[in-house]
């Protein structure tokens, strides 16, 4: 009987190898919420964390979880009748969570005492919140990929008080540099469009697919997963795609960045005879021009992983939604 629903991995150390570790990696359990599966989590350091609960199932409660030892015991902070798609920490004690459902309206949170009470923003009309980037307290973006009129993406400059519609494109994925440069996708890699001045405008970049997740370590140099990786060092005007190593199934789905040469990824799997398929985890430390990847799983039988978390070159998370 399961009675978890969802499955960390824990890494302390990471050595490359094409065989199966003999140690490394810690399995770690989360409490049971009702059979709801984690669609998100971040930390802000070695020991505090966030997860929410979500799938887009209608007329169910979904949870915020936290850890304060590094992920080794986890307990609700908040219980809420939404679906969850998002949560943003800006330090400790700020942070936001957003989700919604269909047409019923955005919703969106805030903690300023790091998830021991929780305030319900005023947010604009329109469909769910599928994502969310938090520049700081005051400001920060959501993007509704609901039709109807009412899709598109929001801005707020004063903590949600108000909320300007920057544009009506129904895109569900949203990434800033900073206040002014910044990126939007569809989550099918259909559309990419960058803006310099704070998403008020937006220009298409052709001929390029749009991404997973993406992440900028300055105005020039950033990466992009959409199945492969892909690196650009002009701001994002042209992409090269970086080769991954052989496995069984070659994807890049999600990458956390430790610096511009340190980056840990997730997506791939391989079949190990005596083990089954397994989900591995990609690692860089030249910025991608070079990729390895390792097993941590081979106990606990985990077929992919698809979210990962990084604190620093050897601390992170990577997990499985069940």
């Amino acid at each position: 009987l399961i009675f978890y629903l969802s499955i960390f991995t824990f890494i302390i150390a990471f050595n490359f190898s094409d065989n199966p570790p003999a140690g490394g990696w810690q399995q770690q359990f989360l409490p049971f919420m009702n059979n709801r599966p984690l669609s998100d989590i971040t930390f802000v350091d070695s020991l505090t964390g966030f997860g929410i609960t979500g799938d887009h199932t209608a007329n169910v409660t979904n949870y915020v979880i936290k850890t304060t030892n590094g992920g080794d015991n986890w307990f609700v902070v908040d219980s809420i009748y939404q679906d969850l798609t998002k949560v943003n920490f800006i330090n400790t004690n700020t942070g936001f969570v957003c989700g919604g459902l269909n047409q019923i309206g955005g919703y969106l949170t805030k903690t300023t005492d790091s998830g021991l009470n929780w305030n319900v923003l005023s947010t604009p009309f329109g469909g769910s919140f599928q994502d969310m980037f938090v520049l700081s307290e005051d400001t920060l973006w959501v993007t509704s990929p609901v039709g109807g009129g009412f899709g598109g993406l929001y801005r707020t400059i004063n903590g949600g008080v108000s909320w300007i519609r920057q544009d009506d494109i129904v895109v569900n994925k949203i990434y800033m540099l900073n206040g002014l440069i910044g990126f939007i996708s569809l989550s099918d890699g259909s559309y990419l469009a960058k803006t310099t001045n704070g998403g008020f405008n937006w220009t298409i970049i052709p001929n390029e697919i749009g991404y997973f997740d993406i992440f900028f370590s300055d105005s020039l140099t950033g990466w992009k997963a959409f199945a492969n990786m892909r690196k650009t060092t002009d701001g994002g005007l042209t992409w090269q795609e970086q080769t991954l190593p052989v496995t069984s199934t070659v994807s890049m789905k999600k990458f956390s960045n430790v610096n511009s040469d340190t980056i840990w990824g997730v997506g791939g799997y391989k079949f190990y005879s005596g083990h089954g398929t397994r989900g591995i985890i990609y690692k860089t430390t030249n910025g991608g021009a070079v990729w390895g990847y390792q097993l941590p799983d081979t106990s606990f039988n985990i077929p992919q992983f698809y979210y990962s978390d990084f604190i620093n070159a050897k601390i992170g998370w990577s997990y499985n939604i069940y």
